[in-house]
């Protein structure tokens, strides 16, 4: 099945006081019909620039997207007019964003919102885009949404304006659905109930879904494939399971780690909560070798002045590690 959204070599460039800063590196991911790619790594990493690029809202200046290719359904994004990219935005590729309060507007009702996405991408009359607004509002689980939908963002819960968020992400069916970190803020109860709305609707519109998050915990419940980013490098990606259950990158390995472990006997290799050591390096000083090589437990010298590349070791499993032999398996 060829790729609805294809991602190649995509290299974005900030000017900072500190220097350029390359915030996505040859980053090259690929999302099928109807299916959920999970993006995973730590705050920086450039899970939410990758976001920013497909739906062309890289702030310029100081961001530029330097070279690469962003493709929906055979269509280049990147050399699109801004005419086709407003029609692109929320009518085929819509983004539900980290925190609701930000982004929806205060001063109007919900339901205008949503039906004001609806007005923008369909030829149709403000009562039937109301309709739509209440109509979604219904499908996301919100109690009494003819009501819900007079209210404004301050009124509801965060679960709730979460839940308006992506009914407005999905109001006029789009093929593409981004979910930046849609749980942040969020306790854990709402966050599972987010998750199972997201599957459900998943389930019944086939829309693509890209769930970008730092919780390996969410990719192991909804993602079909995984790419783990680390510095605006992709340096592990395949099928969910494979990645899980025989991790080959020490980042990967990682991110895993840090879920907690509810042992009845912790030890000092196995504690009830590991941690990776170190912080990710400034964008504006990476090295010409591998970004994790400092936090790295496997790093030899040809890690410090090499960077990887990204090579199969079975399936669609790959990874970007000098070192994969060194790796156990867990």
């Amino acid at each position: 099945m060829s790729a609805l959204l294809s991602i190649k070599d995509l290299v974005v460039d900030f000017r900072t006081r500190a220097g350029n800063a390359r915030v996505l590196n040859e980053v090259s991911l690929d999302l099928k019909e109807g299916e959920i790619l999970g993006i995973v790594g730590e705050s920086g990493c450039g899970k939410s620039m990758t976001a920013l690029s497909v739906m062309g809202l890289i702030p310029s200046p100081p961001g530029k997207v330097t070279s690469g290719s962003i493709q929906l359904d055979g269509e280049e994004l990147l050399t699109a007019p801004r005419s086709r990219m407003r029609q692109v935005r929320g009518g085929i590729v819509s983004m539900i964003f980290q925190e609701p309060m930000t982004s929806l507007n205060p001063v109007f009702r919900v339901g205008d919102q949503i039906a004001e996405a609806v007005l923008l991408h369909e030829d149709i009359s403000k009562a039937d885009a109301w309709a739509r607004a209440v109509e979604m509002l219904t499908k996301v689980g919100i109690p009494e949404p003819a009501v819900r939908a007079k209210a404004y963002p301050h009124e509801l819960s965060g679960g709730m304006r979460q839940r308006v968020m992506i009914a407005m992400a999905l109001s006029c069916r789009p093929r593409v659905l981004i979910a930046d970190e849609p749980t942040t803020a969020l306790d854990v109860t709402v966050q599972a109930q987010i998750f199972d709305l997201l599957k459900d609707l998943q389930e019944e519109t086939g829309t693509a879904i890209i769930m970008i998050t730092h919780d390996m915990g969410a990719i192991a419940e909804l993602a079909d494939r995984v790419a783990v980013m680390y510095a605006g490098h992709i340096i592990e990606s395949g099928e969910t399971r494979d990645i899980l259950s025989n991790p080959q990158h020490p980042y990967t390995r990682g991110l895993i780690s840090c879920v907690p472990h509810l042992d009845e006997n912790p030890t000092e290799e196995r504690p009830y909560l590991n941690e990776i050591r170190g912080v990710v390096p400034s964008l504006t000083e990476l090295g010409q070798g591998c970004a994790f090589a400092p936090r790295c437990p496997y790093k030899t010298p040809v890690c410090e002045n090499t960077q990887p590349k990204m090579e199969k070791v079975a399936g669609i499993h790959s990874v970007a590690c000098h070192n994969v032999e060194y790796v156990v398996a867990v």
